[in-house]
C-alpha cells in the first residue's frame, strides 16, 4: 500500500493583517531589525496572536526558517551533539546540528517557555544574545552562528519565570483580551476570512505585506552599518534617568534600551538617534525589569502614534499581573524566600513528674 503524502504545512495568516495587537507588533519588529536584542517575551490569555504574530513575523524574513522548540527537547537536542568517537579516533569532529543551528536566520518560537527546565532556557538566552553556539564534549568543542529572532510565550496563571531569567529576554509585551465591541468583531472576521480562502486573503494584503518586508530589510541594513544613527550625550542620559527610575539590577536594561531605539530609528528611516525613540521604547525594555512601586515612563506624544507601543493599564504599579508582587525589600533576599510570619506563643503548664521521689532508708 502506497503511504499517503505528506501535508503541506498551512499558509501563515498576514503579519500584515494581525489587528489588535499594537504593542505586539512593534516588539516583533524591533526584535527582527537587531535579533541581538535578545528576543521578545509575550506574555497573556490564550488566544491572543502570540503563535500567530510569530509565525507571521518569520514570513517577512526572506528564506527564513521558523523552528518551535518543544516542551519536551533536551540540551543537545537545541545545541546539537558531538561524536567523541570518531574525534578520539583521529578524524574531523563530526557535530550533529540542533534546533540552534535549523533557526539560524529565521524565527525560533518557544511556546510556554516558562515551562522548560531553567538550564535550557539559560542556554538557549546565551545563544540569543550572543548569536554563536558553543558545543564542548570531553575537551572537544565546536562553535556556529546562531542568530535569530527569538519568541517566547507564556500565560503567568501556569507559573512564572525567575527574574534572573526575565532579564534576559530583551524585550516583553503583555498582552490582554480584548475588551472593544467593534475590535473584536473585525478581528473575527478577518480570521473567517483567511480559514475560508487563505489565498485571497494573503493576496488582499500582498501590497502591505511587501511593504513591511521592503521596510524590515531597509532597517536590517542600516542597524548592520555602525555608523549610522548617530546620538548625543542627551540620549545616555535619558536612557539612564529612566533605567534608575526603574531600579532595575545591572546595566542590560540600558544597553538594551539603546540598540531598541537604535532599532526603532532605524525603521523610521531618521538621520539620528533622539531621546523620543528611547521613550517609545522604554516600557518595552523595563516592563518585565521595573521593580515593584516605581513608576511608569511618561510616554512622548510620539508614542501614542499608531502602531507605536503603548503601556497596559496595569504596568509598573506593584498590582496583580506584575512578576515581582511582593516588596521592594524582598530584593534583597534570596528569590522565594517568604517573609516571617507571628506565631502566638502559649504558656506551658510544667510538666508533673513522671516519678515520686524515692523514700529515704531508715538506719537500722
Amino acid at each position: 500500500m502506497t503511504p499517503p503524502a505528506s501535508a503541506a504545512l498551512p499558509l501563515p495568516f498576514p503579519f500584515a493583517a494581525i489587528a489588535g495587537q499594537p504593542q505586539l507588533r512593534q516588539a516583533l519588529l524591533l526584535a527582527a531589525v537587531d535579533p541581538g536584542l535578545g528576543g521578545v517575551l509575550i506574555e497573556g490569555p490564550r488566544g491572543t496572536a502570540k503563535s500567530t504574530a510569530a509565525r507571521a513575523l518569520a514570513e517577512l524574513l526572506t528564506g527564513a526558517p521558523f523552528v518551535t522548540l518543544p516542551l519536551g527537547a533536551s540540551l543537545e537536542h537545541l545545541v546539537g551533539t558531538l561524536d567523541l568517537g570518531q574525534a578520539l579516533a583521529g578524524h574531523q569532529v563530526k557535530f550533529a546540528p540542533g534546533l540552534l543551528s535549523r533557526a539560524h536566520g529565521g524565527v525560533l518560537y518557544v511556546d510556554e517557555v516558562n515551562l522548560l527546565p531553567d538550564a535550557l532556557i539559560d542556554s538557549l538566552l546565551d545563544v540569543a544574545a550572543s548569536g554563536v553556539n558553543s558545543v564542548e564534549r570531553d575537551g572537544i568543542s565546536h562553535r556556529h552562528a546562531a542568530r535569530f529572532v527569538l519568541v517566547g510565550t507564556m500565560n503567568p496563571e501556569e507559573g512564572e519565570l525567575r527574574p534572573q531569567l526575565l532579564d534576559r529576554f530583551g524585550l516583553c509585551v503583555r498582552l490582554s483580551n480584548i475588551d472593544d465591541a467593534a475590535s473584536r468583531q473585525a478581528i473575527v472576521r478577518a480570521r473567517l476570512a483567511f480559514d475560508a480562502d487563505p489565498q485571497g486573503f494573503r493576496a488582499d494584503h500582498a501590497d502591505a505585506q511587501g511593504a513591511l518586508a521592503l521596510a524590515l530589510g531597509r532597517a536590517r541594513a542600516t542597524v548592520a552599518d555602525r555608523e549610522a544613527l548617530p546620538y548625543e550625550d542627551e540620549v545616555h542620559a535619558a536612557v539612564g534617568a529612566l533605567c534608575m527610575a526603574a531600579q532595575v539590577d545591572g546595566l542590560r536594561a540600558d544597553l538594551v534600551m539603546l540598540r531598541a531605539a537604535r532599532a526603532l530609528a532605524a525603521w523610521e528611516q531618521a538621520d539620528t538617534l533622539t531621546t523620543a525613540h528611547v521613550q517609545q521604547v522604554a516600557d518595552l525594555v523595563l516592563l518585565h525589569r521595573r521593580k515593584p512601586g516605581t513608576e511608569e515612563s511618561a510616554p512622548t506624544p510620539a508614542s501614542s502614534q499608531a502602531g507605536a507601543p503603548r503601556p497596559s493599564s496595569g504596568e509598573g504599579k506593584g498590582a496583580s499581573g506584575d512578576h515581582a508582587s511582593t516588596s521592594a525589600s524582598d530584593d534583597d533576599t534570596d528569590w522565594g524566600a517568604m517573609p516571617p510570619e507571628p506565631v502566638g506563643i502559649e504558656r506551658v503548664k510544667p510538666l508533673r513528674p513522671l516519678m515520686a521521689a524515692a523514700p529515704t532508708p531508715k538506719k537500722a
